[in-house]
Order: C-alpha cells, then sequence, then structure tokens
C-alpha cells in the first residue's frame, strides 16, 4: 500500500489557505483517511459531526508498470497496465473510467427497414384482392376437358354504371346505355410464350342458341336470356374449343386510374386520331398519354375507315402491353404512393371468375406484362374478311396450337396484327 501524505501541517501556508488563520485543530474535525479500498462501516461509530471531513482515496485506472528490472506490483492483478505516454486510454477501458455509449448499428436498422419494406410489398396487392369484386362467370353443361397451360378471357366492359355524369363527361362515354364488350382477348400461359389473341367484337360467330351474330352481343343481359359472362364463355368455347379457365372483366374508370397510377403510358398511333364520342383528338408519332387519351385511343373505332374495329383491336393490345411494361418497371415498387395507387386502382377496375385467387390474379399480371417483344405473341384471331368471318382454316390451327399449349409453334402467318393472312 502506497502512504499517502496526512496533509498540510499547522503552521505552513497551504494550512493558513484551507483553514484559516491558525486555526486550531481538533479531533472532531481533523481529517480522516480512508484506506484505499475499504469504506468504514456507518454503524457504531460516532457522528463525525457537520465539519468533519473524510478523504476517500482516489481510485486509479491503471497499474504503473514497473521500472526496468524489478518485479510487476501484484497487489492489483486485475487492474490493466496504464497507456503509453502520449496515448489516449480506449473507450470505456478500467473500472471507473466512464460510461460505456451504445454503439449505432446500420446493418440492424437497414434489416428492419427491408423486413417492413417486404410486408407492405406482400399486404398490399392482398388488401386490394380483397376489394374485387367477383362474378359467377362459368356456364354449366358441357364444356371442353382440362387443357395444359392457362387461358384467361379479358373482357373490356363498356358499362358506365359505376361512373358519375362528371365521370362520363370527362371520358366521352356517353349514358349508361347497358353493358356490352370493347375489348375481348384471349391470354394464354404455358411452356411457351405467353399468347395475348384479340377477338374483334363484330366477329359474326355462331351463338349457342341464338344462331349466328355478332359476339359482343353475348354480354349484354337484355339481349339474351342468360346472357353475360356465360354465354359469351360458352360462345368462345363453342366456336374455338378452347377451355376458359378464369374470367378478367376491366371497366371504364379503373383502367382509367391504372394508367394514371403508372404515370402514363407511350402511345404510337401512325395517324392523327379525332374522334368526338371517344373524347379523342392527338397526331400521329409516339406519345405521352395519361388515363383519359389512353381510354379513348383504346376505343376508337372509327379514325380508321380501312380497318375499323380491327384497328381498335391493335390499339388495345398495345395500350395492354404497355401498362404492363410500366406495372413492372422498379418504380412501381420503390415508389410506395405509386405502389399503393396501382394496386388499389386495379382492385377498382377489375372483376374476376369465383374461383380466381390472389395467385391467379398474380399469374395474369404478371403475364400481361411478358406478351411483346421476346416473351409473347400478340395477334388478331385469323379472320378472313373485314365482315367479320373468322378464317375456318388458320383459325382452326391457331386454335389447336392453344389447345395443345404449343404457343411456340404458332407461325407467322398464323400471327398477325389484324388477323388477315399477310
Amino acid at each position: 500500500m502506497v502512504d499517502r501524505p496526512q496533509g498540510p501541517e499547522p503552521g505552513t501556508p497551504e494550512y493558513e489557505w484551507l483553514y484559516g488563520k491558525s486555526r486550531p485543530q481538533s479531533d472532531d474535525d481533523a481529517t480522516q483517511i480512508i484506506p484505499q479500498g475499504q469504506v468504514p462501516p456507518t454503524a457504531n461509530r460516532p457522528d463525525p459531526g457537520p465539519e468533519h471531513t473524510q478523504v476517500m482515496p482516489s481510485a486509479e485506472p491503471y497499474r504503473t508498470p514497473p521500472p526496468p528490472g524489478q518485479q510487476p506490483n501484484t497487489a492489483q492483478p486485475n487492474r490493466p497496465l496504464a497507456p503509453p505516454p502520449g496515448q489516449q486510454p480506449p473507450s470505456g477501458g478500467g473500472r471507473g473510467f466512464g460510461v460505456r455509449r451504445p454503439r449505432f448499428r446500420p446493418l440492424r436498422w437497414l434489416m428492419l427497414l427491408l423486413l417492413l419494406w417486404l410486408a407492405f410489398l406482400i399486404a398490399t396487392p392482398i388488401f386490394a384482392f380483397n376489394k374485387i369484386s367477383t362474378v359467377d362467370a362459368f356456364p354449366s353443361g358441357d364444356r371442353p376437358d382440362d387443357q395444359d397451360g392457362t387461358t384467361y378471357l379479358v373482357v373490356g366492359s363498356d358499362s358506365r354504371a359505376d361512373l358519375s355524369k362528371e365521370e362520363r363527361k370527362k371520358l366521352g362515354t356517353g349514358g349508361d346505355v347497358g353493358q356490352r364488350t370493347d375489348t375481348i382477348m384471349l391470354l394464354h400461359t404455358g411452356k411457351g410464350p405467353n399468347l395475348l389473341m384479340s377477338i374483334p367484337r363484330d366477329s359474326l360467330v355462331e351463338i349457342p342458341g341464338h344462331g349466328t351474330a355478332k359476339i359482343n352481343g353475348t354480354t349484354n343481359p337484355d339481349a339474351y336470356k342468360g346472357g353475360g359472362p356465360k354465354l359469351l364463355i360458352e360462345t368462345i368455347e363453342h366456336n374455338t374449343g378452347i377451355k376458359i379457365d378464369h374470367y378478367v372483366e376491366i371497366g371504364f374508370g379503373g383502367f382509367v386510374d391504372v394508367v394514371d397510377a403508372v404515370g402514363g403510358i407511350e402511345i404510337c398511333p401512325t395517324k392523327d386520331m379525332t374522334d368526338k364520342q371517344a373524347n379523342l383528338k392527338i397526331e400521329k408519332g409516339c406519345q405521352e398519354a395519361d388515363g383519359v387519351t389512353a381510354l379513348g385511343y383504346a376505343r376508337s373505332r372509327k379514325t380508321d375507315p380501312q380497318f375499323g374495329d380491327i384497328t381498335r383491336a391493335k390499339h388495345q393490345r398495345e395500350v395492354v402491353s404497355a401498362v404492363g411494361s410500366k406495372a413492372v418497371s422498379p418504380w412501381s415498387v420503390i415508389n410506395p404512393i405509386r405502389y399503393w395507387k396501382l394496386n388499389m386502382a386495379a382492385a377498382r377496375t377489375v372483376k374476376v371468375s369465383e374461383g380466381t385467387g390472389p395467385i391467379d390474379l398474380g399469374r395474369f399480371a404478371w403475364a400481361m406484362t411478358r406478351v411483346d417483344g421476346d416473351n409473347g405473341l400478340t395477334c388478331g384471331v385469323p379472320i378472313s374478311d373485314l365482315a367479320v368471318h373468322w378464317d375456318a382454316e388458320r383459325s382452326k390451327e391457331m386454335f389447336e396450337h392453344i389447345k395443345d399449349d404449343d404457343t411456340e409453334g404458332i407461325s407467322n402467318d398464323l400471327c398477325t396484327e389484324t388477323g388477315l393472312k399477310d
């Protein structure tokens, strides 16, 4: 134990400064030294009085290294050696040397944010799916057997029932005149490229129990008893032999919201287009289009006097492909506001057949983004004229490829933009 001084001696300057002039020192107010590492018990000891001073030895956080040639001091074996001169002691080192500060862990916070983001990405489409309406779409009676791959019937409804008067005026849809189809498409997915095939709404086909008529008349509930989606599916299956696995209906207002949710799309008209009924006035050439313009572009049938409804079907496939491309862009996932609006808009616009679950709808959405270029095929149903009659030979060959899930074997002669043979 190192001896410590007992304080200044009486009569010295240090004593005069500490206690005042020639203050006599008594036993009661004498400074007491408490040995290092030992605290006197408070019990059984006299009250030191108000001016009794006790000196606590300072705790040495480090041992002093022994001089060369001497044995180290083992009285304090657990105390580290003092750092060399000029070197700072480690933070928080030694007992009584300070408080250890909590360390910032960026990786832990990053992992937490990533988990929250993944939860948001998963929960949002599930929440949106619960808001989607369903419809009893499949007919009873004999239907084609199960086939490889999956075929979706995609219908663009022109119903105005869910639109306000202001929305009808803005979109140029006219009054609430009942439900027909502006768009009829088959989307087939399987082992080959995805196929998106338009069926012109003026197609003249045999409607079971009603003779030959335009195919879009089957979706008007007032036209035939038991019409609507059931009769449309029955008609398509009867004329093609292709089994429809899922029914997806898209409405006017929600479609506009979807286009706006992805920030608009690019359209490339080949000529100037002015159609008052579709509320459309655009110049030829590639350009950005908002939801209202994209809807008019996909609906207009009077701006092409040669092909009419055939050109409209082509524009519809163009718009669908553009929306799909924007929907799967990284920005649609990175931007939470855009991701939320896209899912909520899709929930408003889509109506699906009963039994179509979130996985089925997710596969449909993904397939719709891969129907152009190297990922898929877009074409019209093979037709023989602009009346519109289906080409008996070519259409039958196209349907056989779809039934066999052999879209890779579809030739350019079968898959054309207009459906006519090149």
